[in-house]
């Protein structure tokens, strides 16, 4: 049946950033379809780990800092040694720095690079040499941006970072779709998230915002279950490389 090829049971998924926002919705989803689940964050899992329990699925919260890329291998290590395998990565933690390009810092565009993009990279590499250890393939799901399509302002590594997940997205599908891994991306659109807050209460900014997506509405984490779910499941088994906007038509316009 059509149906069961979105099934997740007795798959083990890492969600990195799992502990609120997109993160959550996204490690929720999964679990919802029947994955267990693998939480990497930074300060807190509170909460998702006892939604995602309460579900009949087990988790596992891992704290590492993802600005230091060498924590990858151990991430894998773990979610082997507590839930046996791993079968999807969903590389969703992401950091931002706003500054002019004119005054951008080192600091800024170190901060950023290293979580969005070296530690996504690494990450991913040590899923997919356990996913060929294991035999079977795998899916990895990248969380991109639109600012992998758009230039942005006064987000210099956030830009760069993220249009650099999405050529990783292809690259990585180049060489790994023969093995049976499948590596796509989500690209979310404007979100109603802790990350959007100010521009939200800004009446100028909310309605500016508002004006330019056909949908009318700013999207909800929970919108982002579905696809994840998708490029998770066998139902995406044909899908290499490609970049899926989540966005209420914000790139349409």
């Amino acid at each position: 049946m059509t149906l069961d090829m979105f099934k997740l049971d007795g798959k083990v998924a890492i969600v990195t950033g799992c502990n609120r926002g997109l993160g959550a919705a996204l490690a929720l989803g999964l679990a919802e379809a029947g994955a267990d689940v693998a939480g990497v964050y930074h300060s807190t899992a509170a909460g998702v780990g006892g939604k995602i329990e309460a579900l009949g699925r087990r988790f596992v919260g891992i704290q590492a800092d993802l600005g230091d890329p060498s924590c990858a291998a151990g991430i894998v290590d773990k979610t082997v040694a507590e839930l046996g395998r791993v079968d999807i990565l969903v590389n969703n933690a992401g950091i931002i720095r706003r500054e002019p390009a004119l005054e951008f810092s080192e600091a800024n565009w170190d901060d950023v690079m290293n979580v969005n993009l070296k530690s996504l990279f690494f990450l991913t590499q040590a899923a997919a040499k356990r996913f060929t250890e294991q035999g079977g393939g795998g899916k990895v799901v990248h969380v991109a941006s639109m600012l992998s399509f758009q230039g942005g302002i006064n987000v210099s590594s956030y830009t760069a970072s993220k249009s650099a997940v999405m050529g990783l997205t292809r690259l990585m599908a180049n060489e790994w779709a023969g093995q049976g891994i499948n590596v796509n991306a989500i690209a979310p659109g404007y979100m109603a998230t802790d990350n959007t807050a100010a521009l939200r209460a800004d009446e100028t900014r909310n309605r500016q915002i508002l004006e330019r997506i056909p949908a009318g509405r700013w999207g909800e984490p929970d919108d982002l279950k579905g696809c994840v779910v998708f490029l998770a499941s066998k139902a995406s088994d044909y899908v290499n490389g490609y970049t899926i906007a989540v966005d209420g038509g914000w790139l349409a316009r």
